[in-house]
């Protein structure tokens, strides 16, 4: 290649204009140029690409593919100043340069005339050269579908959604986002980079959204709903991801027909399986339980069983007890401690003995207990029901039921509050609202309000879930974020608090210099209030999404709190409180990111705080909320504190039981034991040697090994 074509190649690279090209045809037959195609370019480096364009799109065409093509090339550029060698000494060099360009078609290129513009004076030259392409009958060759962007979107994909919230817990949000961008990974990968046929790209990328949408409509409610009605999207969109680049992985040798049709077939059972599952809920890091649609609950199995009939309980018996060993939710101060108690910690030596195991209805509801009798909610079928069993036995003594049912997706069916026992009676909030007084001995209505039509609350996301709490002559329950007291005697309304926003936490009761006081964590923060005339005393704004658990009190009277939102748990926070002659005053002391408990209680014990920071067991340092260790993966599960022995009874989120060292310089576990089957939230109670653990689906009491003093 001379000096005059690599300057004239340059200049034409850089020119403006690159590429302007009009090819002249008709769609079907190329008839107004008699099989030939026209192209005019302005500048030689465009030349190159006008010849390949126009060559591909004679290539293409049906009707030129088995007759002799002509490219005519009409091009302008300038004749290099002072030379008197025109064009036409190389314009054979551009059509060698381009004819790999041809796809393989081209069997004769030679220049055919060039002549000189009149009146152009050789500066500038407008020529004419004709190739002319042999005829074949050779089809075109279709490019192999360029596959690995698939592979590698597809990969990275579901490494982001389910690799890296099981080994980072907390980062199921970076998951399901990094789902869905795979998702949106792989549309453009076949849309614009497979070189698959148009029709395939654009019909497939067309089918996968008509059979989202379609699928969506004929789900089953749990799927429909879950993950505030994400959960379909969620998990559907890497799945369908998966099955189609292996799709086209698999039919890579198939013809068009085999190949169109296994792809219809896999984008339709990639979605249309969906229809065939339902899910009986979510665990505390959003992974779902899924099980075949027409499968039975257990709450089915439980109402297809022949239920024990209540054995009738001597009035004598019943009354013969006012006081309660484990009055309701998180024992007596509701802060989850348990004193004057210490067990065996040695299970290989000295395991917890099972007593009794039996089915129960589905509800997040713990126990009460008074001598021995145990009370609980659980939910069957459309009745919400509190029952009474016996502690010994397990055997049911009598039931209550309100015609009521609470289901969402996410945790299920059933109530989520606890009864709480005070002088005889049994006070249960449900669900949608019920607050009932029932008779402790035989289950017989005292009184029964509804919460959410005496304040005109609607039922929150998640049902109401809070705990009654009983205060001199005043029940008060927390619905949603505004305390409700009913006078004990006659359940008639006393007082209504402020309303703060969402909320599923359960009223406190605290002293704090002196003043006995109810807190309640809310969505907006904390607020206190008197229990007598629910007059607002204080008051701590944290604005978040909602609140879950319970506020706890430092050694010196600070208070702690924590609040969530949508992702789990934001943090711990610690106030300081103080009543002086100007009223309350609140100061915030720290906020620590290292304990974060979503809907798991925490304990303090000894200058330190104990809880779950997401799925993982965590000890942080009250004195500036420093975490102090982090281990023991057990889920969004409960605990206990044993005081008296530095001990920490945890029971996970699978059902297994746990002793963990409640010390703060390590973490150490000492022991585990399999206790329950089954997503258990529920809180453990022990009374004397008994240990009472549930779920939604059973419960299950168990004899500790007391240590020896």
């Amino acid at each position: 290649m001379d000096s005059y074509f690599l300057r004239f190649l340059l200049r034409g690279l850089v020119q403006p204009g690159w590429i302007f090209s009009n090819v002249r045809r008709e769609r079907e037959s190329f008839s107004v140029m008699d099989s030939t195609v026209a192209v005019q370019t302005n500048g030689f480096g465009s030349l190159f690409h006008a010849v390949r364009n126009a060559s591909m799109d004679a290539f293409r065409s049906p009707t030129l593919r088995k007759t002799p093509r002509r490219i005519a090339l009409l091009s302008k550029w300038p004749n290099p100043s002072g030379s008197r060698r025109g064009p036409g000494c190389w314009l054979s060099q551009p059509f060698s340069l381009a004819a790999p360009w041809l796809v393989g078609h081209a069997r004769n290129i030679s220049e055919v005339e060039s002549r000189q513009k009149k009146g152009t004076n050789c500066l500038w030259g407008e020529y004419w050269s004709d190739v002319t392409i042999a005829q074949t009958d050779e089809p075109t060759p279709q490019k192999p579908l360029r596959l690995w962007p698939g592979v590698v979107a597809v990969v990275l994909q579901w490494l982001v959604r389910f690799g890296v919230p099981i080994v980072v817990p907390g980062a199921i949000a970076f998951g399901v986002f990094g789902g869905l961008l795979g998702g949106l990974a792989v549309v453009v990968w076949w849309a614009f980079l497979s070189r698959a046929p148009r029709s395939e790209r654009w019909g497939a990328v067309v089918l996968m959204i008509v059979a989202l949408v379609a699928t969506s409509r004929i789900i089953h409610k749990s799927i429909a709903t879950g993950m505030m009605g994400m959960m379909f999207v969620i998990y559907a969109i890497p799945v369908l991801s998966l099955a189609f680049v292996v799709w086209a992985m698999a039919s890579r040798g198939l013809s068009d027909g085999p190949r169109r049709a296994s792809m219809v077939a896999t984008i339709l059972f990639a979605c249309g399986v969906w229809t065939l599952l339902r899910t009986g809920g979510m665990t505390g890091d959003v992974d779902s339980d899924f099980e075949w649609r027409w499968a039975e609950t257990p709450e089915e199995r439980l109402l297809a069983q022949a239920v024990d009939e209540p054995a009738a309980l001597p009035a004598a018996r019943a009354a013969a007890k006012t006081g309660a060993d484990w009055p309701g939710f998180r024992g007596p101060h509701r802060d989850g401690i348990i004193p004057g108690v210490r067990i065996e910690t040695d299970w290989s030596a000295s395991p917890p003995v099972e007593l009794w195991r039996r089915p129960i209805g589905p509800g997040w509801s713990s126990f009460a207990v008074r001598s021995d009798l145990l009370y609980t909610q659980e939910q069957r079928g459309d009745g919400e029901v509190v029952a009474c069993y016996n502690v010994t036995t397990g055997k049911p003594v009598w039931t209550h039921r309100d015609a009521a049912r609470f289901w969402e997706s996410n945790a299920g069916a059933g109530p989520r509050a606890t009864p709480t026992l005070s002088n005889g009676r049994v006070y249960t909030f449900g669900a949608t609202g019920i607050l009932n007084a029932l008779d402790a001995g035989d289950g017989a209505v005292v009184w029964s309000r509804n919460a959410a039509s005496d304040t005109g609350t609607k039922v929150p996301g998640w049902g109401f879930a809070s705990s009654p709490l009983v205060v001199d002559d005043v029940v008060i329950v927390a619905a949603a974020g505004r305390l409700v007291a009913y006078d004990l005697a006659t359940g008639d309304p006393r007082w209504s608090g402020p309303a703060r926003g969402a909320g599923y936490s359960s009223p406190h009761l605290l002293t704090i210099d002196g003043v006995a006081q109810v807190l309640l964590l809310s969505g907006a923060g904390a607020i206190s209030v008197a229990p007598a005339d629910g007059t607002l005393l204080w008051e701590h704004r944290w604005p978040s999404g909602s609140a879950i658990v319970q506020p706890a009190l430092a050694s010196d009277g600070d208070v702690l709190i924590s609040t969530s939102d949508s992702a789990g748990g934001v943090g711990t926070r610690r106030i300081a409180v103080a009543h002086g002659p100007h009223g309350w005053t609140i100061e915030e002391r720290w906020t620590s990111v290292g304990l974060k408990p979503y809907f798991n209680d925490f304990v303090v014990h000894d200058g330190h705080a104990f809880g779950f920071d997401g799925s993982i067991l965590a000890c942080i340092d009250l004195k500036d909320g420093k975490r102090k260790w982090k281990g023991g993966r057990y889920g969004h599960g409960q605990l206990v504190l044993f005081p008296d022995q530095d001990l920490l009874l945890v029971l996970s989120e699978e059902g297994e039981l746990a002793l963990v060292g409640a010390a703060a310089d390590q973490f150490r576990e000492l022991a585990r034991f399999p206790a329950i089957e089954g997503k258990t939230w529920n809180h453990p109670v022990l009374v004397g040697d008994v240990l009472l653990v549930r779920n939604g689906q059973e419960m299950v009491a168990f004899r500790l090994s007391l240590a020896r003093r």
